[in-house]
């Protein structure tokens, strides 16, 4: 057993007494009483670490070792191994450095039989030596290399970027068994699951890979540069937005000035990932899709990340990486270690720019929602319009009031085939027109870095869908991630037709980029989830019989991602032959326990694939997996096979473990495959419904019910569904998930009229166009 602390948000106040305000800073000084075998951490090195008996008998300070024997008596500290009544023995008193100003939610302190792994990096600023360790229980502990490797790569980057020192005298990880949020940016005692920081490289998977280095390179950037706590909502997306497309992909070198100076030698960590792309089917599709709802709100209130991150990465765009940069640069330097507010940092890029930002930026974290640009055109220039976008298409006069000051972004290509963007073009009107010759290709927000969609008639998609099939197509890989996203997003909101986003995909069934087959696949899997009785077809066979099902280390990321896209595909999709083959590489590992011949980037479909398509037998193999896994994506694989089940008994069964067996981190992702399994996706709201009560009280003081709420509803289809479920819920005490519920009623009502409009379309489309 183990203990550690979380008190993000309001937490503190239940350990010590305190304001959990985070613009009230304080200073802490941690002193942590625990048995001697055993080890202490919080966010400062140890300054003294004694036995319990020495330290009570110490003088160093009037009314220390007073307090001490309170402390001994209070909580009858004796030795488990003496029969005498001496207090403290068998104890110790550990001692920490004085933290700097911070607020009370960083704090954080952990006791356990933990080990370590440890590495350092040296300042490039100062050329001070800062150690690094990760801990963990001692039987995982080997797992947390990948996580430090990562760590000592990215903190000398980042101070470099935006030349400030890690101030502290040590960084420290903590990985632990069961843990409520992903992680936690404690200063200085970085905390989270063994899911953000733990895996063998020899059995985890590309995926795993790319979330362990993505929560790591995240969190010790955030927790060293959390100077301004009254803006946390925002300096969070900046932080992941930098890592995830400058320090991964950096910008050309900058020239040197007072604010920012890098070192010739910043380079990529992961290049061959393609983070910087990979954003636009993460954080963006995400941002998109909450803020699409009635029930979003602005920016300057709690809200996801992923629109914050959003919102930066199109500035950065807007102005300029390089510009950007001295920009955060300047906000920095004017606001260490205070407390600030977002205007803060659009001052900050405005020096730096030129240009007048918080004007630019006002509307879009200050108003709901985002905009649609829809496009028109004559032979030489097109009219843009902007509205507030909904999911459900249709806002009224008063939800379309806002106007954004919109970076267009205009992409064109000459007869050449040159190709050149307009950054300069910002629509700030309801309504503009752009000199344009449309007999050449053209395209709004290029490499997709704006926070809108855009859409065109019917007559230029095709086109457009003609040119990016090409080999050598005027756009990009972002540009075509970007179209197929908007295409189908546009057909659920009824602004454009489902039959014409099916058509463009058709024409990409030759692309051969692994991120735009993943965007091709989110989007066809949104469809499919409000078409449930339509046949399910796929578009990756062929990609299956070009690249098998075999993995080598010689596979570029690509190959290997795009592989296992295609082979999850095709097993949801039932095809005959990748069932038949997954099935028999998990009865090798049912029978022998030899896991050699389930690569470890296809064990989670394999796992849920055997399951869906077996019975007992599978079920109760990967549940010995879920209750003693190898790798934490290992447990985490078995999770979402344990929800794939059709047998009613097993469901069941599975959703009684939640409650009753399965840990509190884990209910997410429990009721999130519930949620994706058709046998199971209306009984997991009727279950909530049922155990609402135990429920709201097992995860009320919890990040995790919002999306339990989610994962039970929002997946339902019809008008009668969020009838029922509102009516339900109306007398109930929805305090703890009510933005959640409504949401969800939100999405419910979206999927209810995007079935309406489609399936007969769809149903045609399928008879003559098949996929």
């Amino acid at each position: 057993y183990y203990a550690l602390t979380q008190f993000e948000a309001t937490n503190a106040r239940r350990a010590f007494p305190s304001w959990d305000e985070p613009l009230l800073k304080a200073t802490y000084d941690v002193t942590m009483i625990s048995r001697a075998d055993t080890v202490n951490l919080s966010n400062m090195p140890v300054t003294s670490e004694k036995p319990f008996l020495d330290a009570a008998s110490s003088s160093e300070s009037d009314k220390g070792p007073q307090n001490l024997d309170k402390l001994a008596k209070m909580f009858s500290l004796k030795s488990e191994d003496t029969t005498g009544d001496t207090v403290g023995r068998g104890w110790k008193v550990t001692k920490f450095e004085r933290t700097p100003l911070m607020s009370t939610y960083l704090l954080g302190f952990a006791n356990g039989h933990f080990e370590y792994l440890e590495s350092s990096y040296t300042s490039p600023l100062s050329g001070r030596k800062i150690p690094l360790r990760i801990y963990t229980t001692p039987d995982i502990v080997h797992q947390g290399q990948f996580s430090l490797d990562v760590t000592a790569k990215v903190m000398p980057i980042y101070e470099q970027v935006f030349q400030i020192e890690y101030p502290l005298p040590k960084l420290d990880l903590l990985a632990a068994h069961d843990f409520d949020g992903f992680a936690m940016e404690n200063w200085g005692l970085i905390t989270g699951r063994t899911l953000a920081f733990l895996l063998d490289p020899k059995k985890s998977s590309l995926a795993a890979k790319k979330d362990v280095a993505t929560v790591t390179s995240h969190e010790v950037w955030w927790d060293n540069l959390w100077l301004k706590e009254g803006f946390a909502t925002l300096i969070m997306g900046e932080v992941i937005a930098i890592e995830k497309y400058v320090l991964l992909a950096p910008p050309p070198l900058l020239k040197c000035d007072v604010h920012y100076c890098p070192d010739p030698d910043v380079k990529r960590i992961f290049p061959e990932w393609k983070v910087d792309s990979e954003f636009i089917n993460g954080e963006l599709a995400r941002a998109l899709g909450l803020d699409a709802v009635r029930s979003s709100h602005p920016i300057e209130v709690p809200v996801p990340e992923a629109k914050q991150i959003s919102l930066l990465r199109m500035l950065s765009n807007y102005v300029g990486e390089e510009t950007f940069l001295r920009g955060v640069s300047i906000y920095l330097s004017k606001h260490l270690y205070g407390n600030s507010v977002t205007r803060d940092l659009w001052k900050g890029i405005g020096e730096a720019s030129g240009l007048d930002i918080p004007k630019m930026m006002d509307n879009w974290i200050l108003k709901i929602g985002y905009p649609v640009v829809t496009v028109e055109e004559s032979s030489d220039s097109i009219t843009v319009r902007q509205d507030r976008f909904l999911s459900t298409g249709d806002p009224s006069e008063k939800e379309n009031e806002t106007l954004w000051q919109i970076p267009l972004n205009v992409k064109t290509a000459d007869a050449s085939g040159k190709v050149s963007t307009d950054h300069s073009v910002v629509l700030s009107e309801r309504e503009a027109r752009i000199p344009l010759d449309t007999s050449k290709p053209f395209k709004l927000n290029a490499q997709t870095t704006g926070v809108y969609r855009v859409s065109y008639t019917p007559g230029r998609l095709t086109k457009i869908g003609e040119e990016a099939a090409k080999e050598n197509s005027v756009f990009s890989l972002e540009d075509r991630m970007g179209l197929v996203s908007d295409a189908l997003i546009l057909a659920k909101a009824g602004i454009s037709q489902t039959s014409a986003a099916l058509d463009l995909i058709k024409s990409l069934k030759n692309e051969k980029e692994y991120l735009v087959w993943a965007v091709v696949d989110s989007q066809l899997a949104e469809l499919g989830a409000i078409l449930w009785e339509q046949p399910e077809e796929s578009l990756v066979k062929p990609l299956i019989d070009r690249l098998g099902y075999e993995y080598s280390s010689d596979d570029s990321a690509d190959t290997i991602q795009l592989r296992t896209l295609a082979i999850a595909a095709a097993a949801d999709a039932k095809d005959t032959d990748v069932v038949a083959e997954l099935t028999a590489r998990f009865k090798h590992f049912q029978e022998t326990r030899d896991d050699s011949r389930i690569p470890a980037d296809l064990l989670h479909t394999t796992f849920i694939t055997a399951v869906r398509n077996g019975g007992r037998a599978e079920y109760e193999t990967v549940k010995k997996v879920y209750k003693n896994p190898p790798t934490p994506s290992a447990k985490a694989s078995a999770i979402h096979a344990m929800t794939a089940s059709k047998d009613t008994e097993i469901i069941e069964e599975t959703l009684k473990f939640v409650l009753t067996d399965a840990q509190i981190q884990d209910a997410m992702d429990f009721f999130s495959g519930a949620a994706s399994n058709r046998d199971s996706r209306r009984r997991i709201g009727e279950f909530f419904k049922e155990n609402c009560d135990t429920i709201t009280k097992m995860y009320g003081g919890v990040y995790s019910l919002s999306s339990l709420v989610k994962s039970s509803f929002q997946g339902l289809t019809t008008e009668k569904d969020a009838d029922a479920i509102e009516a339900w819920f109306k007398d109930k005490d929805v305090s703890k998930y009510n933005l959640a519920l409504a949401q969800s009623l939100d999405r419910i009502r979206a999927n209810a009229k995007w079935l309406e409009r489609c399936k007969g379309e769809v149903t045609d489309w399928l008879k003559t166009s098949k996929l």
